[in-house]
């Protein structure tokens, strides 16, 4: 399939940086196994949802499933994480039987009324009364991404409220007429490998068109190619982030550090002409370096990774070569290695291991109703190890009260 230069799913990325798209044309498309394994939860996905709502014989979906898992890259989780797709849209459904609702998957979607030759696919888009219902499934195990502000999900609605009529590319209608009988878009982004619960954005759709009016300019811009490079937290999924110029002159500025470090003893000898040394790092100091050090890091890691790939290709990157990394030592056939020790008198108790298994893989065993049935009172969640993160990031701030209490229920009475 081929993309538009202003894809919905970039959008983050040409509204801030709107030299991007013109700028990362000139690399490769390539994919990677996380995204094929993603495309591949997509078409399970689907597959499920349609099963649900529209007229499927159990013959046909079983075929069609069966193939699906076929694929190598199809993984157990998988079931679990789509089987929670449709789980969250069936309960919204269920909600808004009265009137009847409207809903439609893969549906595609001309956005080019705010964004020059854009297009795209909605997963599901499901109509009740006056509220549109966006939703996007999401596979990814690694960033949380938010509802809230999300730029794809807000074009997606855009193009399902076009005014037009309906429209048919090749074999694809694009989603009918709906008019001004819609008056307020729930978006929700379902990523079950993240988060146990949705992240949604409820709009009135005046707010939503005003909001797309207001993007026209920088779309306009990085449509045409006068846009300007402009590095920051959307450049993570660009093609030329690596070859960036403007990104490496963010993050090569090494000298904005130098006023913030604490004075070493050599040069305070050299430079202490008897007024006060420079007092440690503030709070304030300490958060700003995290937040300018975290991006330099990641963007080192990713110009390690692209120079090892090329040298790996033969090219020169001067001053840099291959070395093999540190291994550690295996049997070259289990089987035989385990045998030998039997054999060699050692008891089998001695040499295996008898290892449960884990909580998800009973769940997958079982199925989730009679898992939740006969071991649910025994599970519990506690509470994760601390971690640091932005004050923006949707989590609850970490509680220290609550773990020391996690997973301890409360004593038995004996009457």
């Amino acid at each position: 399939m081929s993309h538009a230069l202003l894809s919905p799913s970039a959008a983050e990325r040409w509204l801030n940086c709107t030299a991007a798209p013109h700028f990362e044309a000139q690399f490769p498309s390539t994919s990677s196994t996380y995204a094929d394994a993603g495309t591949l939860a997509h078409k399970i996905a689907e597959l499920k949802l349609t099963k649900k709502f529209k007229p499927m014989g159990p013959r046909t979906y079983a075929a069609a499933l069966k193939k699906l898992k076929a694929d190598p890259l199809y993984a157990p989780d998988m079931d679990k994480s789509t089987d929670t797709y449709v789980d969250n849209i069936n309960e919204v459904y269920m909600q808004h039987l009265t009137p009847p609702s409207i809903l439609d998957t893969e549906v595609r979607v001309d956005i080019s009324e705010y964004v020059p030759e854009c297009s795209g696919t909605c997963d599901c888009v499901m109509i009740s009364g006056d509220t549109l219902h966006i939703f996007d499934y999401k596979n990814g195990k690694g960033v949380p991404v938010v509802a809230e502000g999300n730029a794809q999900m807000r074009l997606y609605a855009l193009g399902v409220l076009r005014r037009e009529p309906p429209v048919k590319k090749g074999t694809a209608w694009y989603f009918p007429i709906i008019g001004d009988s819609v008056k307020t878009v729930h978006m929700t982004i379902i990523q079950p490998n993240v988060r146990d619960d949705p992240s949604s954005e409820t709009l009135p759709v005046d707010e939503l068109r005003a909001w797309g009016d207001s993007i026209k300019p920088a779309a306009q811009k990085a449509f045409s190619g006068f846009g300007e490079f402009v590095s920051g937290d959307h450049c993570q999924f660009c093609r030329g982030k690596v070859q960036c110029s403007a990104r490496a002159g963010a993050h090569t500025a090494l000298e904005d550090f130098k006023d913030c470090l604490l004075p070493t003893p050599e040069n305070i000898a050299q430079e202490f002409t008897g007024g006060p040394l420079k007092p440690i790092l503030t709070h304030a100091e300490i958060g700003d370096l995290l937040v300018r050090g975290k991006n330099l890091v990641a963007w080192y890691s990713a110009l390690e990774e692209f120079a090892l790939s090329e040298i790996l290709k033969g090219v020169d990157v001067p001053g840099w070569k291959a070395v093999a990394g540190r291994s550690n030592r295996a049997f070259s056939n289990q089987d035989a290695a385990l045998a030998a020790i039997i054999a060699s008198g050692y008891d089998e108790a001695l040499i295996y291991e008898r290892k449960a298994k884990t909580l998800s893989s009973l769940e997958e065993l079982m199925g989730k109703k009679e898992f939740a049935e006969k071991l649910g009172a025994y599970v519990i969640k506690p509470l994760g190890k601390p971690t640091l993160a932005l004050l923006s990031d949707k989590r609850e701030p970490y509680n220290s009260a609550l773990s020391d209490f996690a997973g301890v229920s409360a004593p038995e009475v004996s009457e």
